[in-house]
C-alpha cells in the first residue's frame, strides 16, 4: 500500500495554536497528537504536521511533505 503523504507546515513556537485556528475553520477536523516540536492534526480527511522550527524556519507559503518508511532504502 502506498504510504500517505503528511503536509507539513513550519512554525516558530506557534504551531499548536494555528491546528486549533485550522480546526475551527474547518469542518470534520481535530488534532491528533501535541508534543513541545510537533503538533499533528486533519483537516477534512487531510494530515497535516505543524513544526515548531524556531526563528531560523519561521511560516511562510513554502510546504514539506512528510512520508513515513520503515527503512532508509524504502
Amino acid at each position: 500500500m502506498a504510504k500517505p503523504l503528511v503536509t507539513c507546515l513550519l512554525f516558530d513556537g506557534q504551531a499548536e495554536e494555528a491546528a486549533k485556528f485550522y480546526c475551527t475553520v474547518f469542518k470534520n477536523s481535530k488534532i491528533t497528537q501535541v508534543t513541545p516540536m510537533v503538533v499533528t492534526f486533519e483537516l477534512n480527511g487531510n494530515k497535516f504536521m505543524g513544526l515548531n522550527g524556531g526563528p531560523k524556519l519561521k511560516f511562510d507559503e513554502a510546504i514539506s511533505f512528510v512520508v513515513s518508511c520503515d527503512t532508509q532504502d524504502e
